[in-house]
């Protein structure tokens, strides 16, 4: 049966004598689905069921606990959206490379379902963790999160921030957000702790090199102070030793992500020396070259983001207001 018989054949089951679409029969008799359609639950697989407001749910999904629907619209190669300062934003942004709790929970539920185990090997001030607790709330189901960190800072910082949201939470009437596992130390020493396939999905945001702390682009006389912990603690490293550790540290976290799960990594490019650095490109290949499937590229455009009058009037030089989300599957 085509899609147009269908609609017809389903318009014609809910009109009236007189002609008029019965919207009481339609819902007592079927539910809809979107853009005024109805589905006969009678109709429906054995492996499908319809989650009330939601749309239909196949039992066959390993992936993520999306309906059909929403999983259209997770696929969408962009994430045009601005998070609002929330979460405790003013202690999180003590680091200067902090994500939303709640773009981590966007994502999150694209890759993974409820019950399952986050881990971000390089985790900050613990946007992931955060978005794995929230997911109790405003997803699917919470999952449980493990984060490496080794600036004991940060890991400080991250359970300041739990306990004074908890408190605004319970103000507010809301349930606490749990309490996930924090763990200082190197990333690579941390990741043989864990059990082979013990990880169902990777979210991190890579720290970069000294990227943070050369001189910017539209003022060559100053410097900003970074917010960010020298890298590896030795000094600087150049770009090509910074790929090299990358691809090393990508290699080992393979180990403990299930076959067939999900790795998604935020790096932003970057405009240095008059030249356009895509690290998001040269990153992939290393991730690649460690054994990893590259599935996707998504872009996460903020609208918020400042913009400054770069090179003007003499060349032509980029307000980057996007940064990358490079997805890949261990397969």
């Amino acid at each position: 049966m085509t899609e147009e018989s269908s609609n017809y054949r389903q318009s014609r089951l809910f009109t009236t004598d007189e002609g008029e679409f019965d919207e009481r029969r339609a819902k007592a008799d079927a539910l809809p689905i979107e853009d005024g359609d109805v589905v006969d639950t009678d109709e429906l697989s054995d492996h499908q069921r319809y989650v009330e407001g939601r749309g239909i749910y196949d039992e066959r999904n390993d992936v993520n606990d999306l309906t059909g629907r929403e999983w259209k619209f997770a696929t969408k190669s962009v994430l045009p959206e601005q998070y609002p300062p929330d979460f405790q934003h003013d202690l999180r942004s003590q680091h200067g490379g902090q994500k939303p709790p709640r773009l981590c929970l966007e994502l999150i539920r694209r890759f993974s379902t409820s019950g399952d185990l986050i881990l971000d090997p390089f985790a900050g001030v613990g946007g992931t963790l955060l978005g794995a607790s929230l997911a109790e709330y405003e997803g699917s189901g919470r999952r449980d999160a493990i984060g490496f960190e080794r600036n004991g800072e940060w890991v400080d910082l991250y359970h300041e921030v739990l306990e004074a949201e908890n408190e605004d939470r319970a103000d507010r009437g809301e349930g606490p957000l749990a309490d996930q596992d924090m763990r200082r130390g190197d990333c690579l020493d941390l990741v043989d702790e864990l059990a082979t396939d013990a990880v169902d999905f990777l979210l991190t945001d890579v720290p970069y090199w000294d990227m943070d702390k050369v001189e910017q682009t539209r003022n060559e006389t100053e410097t900003r102070s970074s917010k960010l912990e020298a890298f590896d603690g030795d000094g600087l490293q150049d770009k090509a030793a910074w790929l090299d550790d990358m691809g090393r540290k990508f290699e080992q976290f393979r180990r403990v992500v299930k076959d067939d799960g999900y790795v998604a990594v935020f790096i932003g490019d970057m405009y240095r020396e008059q030249s356009y650095n895509m690290l998001s490109s040269e990153l992939a290949s290393r991730i690649v070259d460690a054994g990893y499937t590259m599935k996707a590229d998504l872009i996460w455009y903020d609208p918020s983001k400042d913009l400054h009058v770069y090179g003007y009037p003499f060349s032509f030089i980029p307000s980057m207001v996007h940064q990358n989300i490079l997805v890949f599957r261990n397969e």
